[in-house]
């Protein structure tokens, strides 16, 4: 199983906590966040990952010198900002698989890949996307889907009591996406997402595993308190 990994945002909501640094590298009880990502790809027996890189791509690149990982690590390097789509596009380049796993290098959502492939390849789908139940929120949008867990619709961000959200991981089908002809720099959620939900091979694969995004300092903060205990 191969994986890209999203780890070139600028953390600007966390700025005032982490200063200017990427997402990825916000230390977590003393480990960059990524660290704890490599963790759990290890655990999924993840044989590859690319590392899609952009703002301080430097810092990153010293911190792998420090890692010996049980999977092979490549990476490539956005010279200017690509967008969530771009990235992955860009990524996706390096990619030897048809079916490549990709996450957020600042959230944590610990599905269980083998099982989400397995998932993906029954539903012959384009892109599957992991989606996890919440309850009371506001800073996220909601995922439908029908019966046969084919997305119907994406909505937007608003106060909901309940609802699956998207949680920032994919399994994508390369030739899907490269049928669709996108710009060098898109939105991966916004130009591809929404726009080939029409289509009805979209899916998505619940999972109530552990999730968190450290994109605002509470949940931030909430991570160094979680991380203690998850191996």
């Amino acid at each position: 199983m191969e994986c890209i990994v999203l780890a070139g945002g600028l953390g600007t909501r966390l700025q005032s906590v982490i200063g200017l640094y990427p997402k990825c590298m916000a230390e977590v009880n003393s480990k960059p966040f990524l660290h704890y990502i490599f963790d759990y790809l290890e655990q999924q027996q993840i044989s590859r990952v690319i590392l899609s890189l952009g703002f301080k791509h430097e810092v990153i690149l010293d911190w792998l010198k420090t890692e010996s990982r049980k999977f092979e690590i490549d990476y490539v390097i956005e010279e200017t900002p690509l967008g969530t789509g771009g990235g992955i596009s860009l990524a996706l380049t390096k990619a030897k698989e048809d079916n490549v796993l990709v996450l957020n290098g600042d959230t944590m959502f610990r599905v269980d890949a083998k099982a989400m492939f397995k998932f993906h390849a029954k539903k012959n789908a384009a892109t599957t996307l992991a989606l996890k139940k919440m309850q009371q929120f506001e800073r996220y949008g909601v995922v439908r889907m029908d019966g046969r867990n084919v997305i119907t619709a994406f909505e937007e961000k608003k106060y909901y009591d309940d609802g699956l959200i998207n949680g920032g991981v994919y399994i994508i089908n390369k030739e899907a996406l490269n049928k669709r002809n996108l710009p060098e720099k898109y939105s991966f959620e916004k130009d591809y997402l929404e726009v080939s939900v029409k289509d009805g091979n979209i899916y998505g694969f619940e999972s109530d595993a552990y999730f968190i995004d450290i994109g605002i300092p509470t949940d931030y903060e909430q991570a160094q308190q979680d991380f203690k205990t998850i191996q």
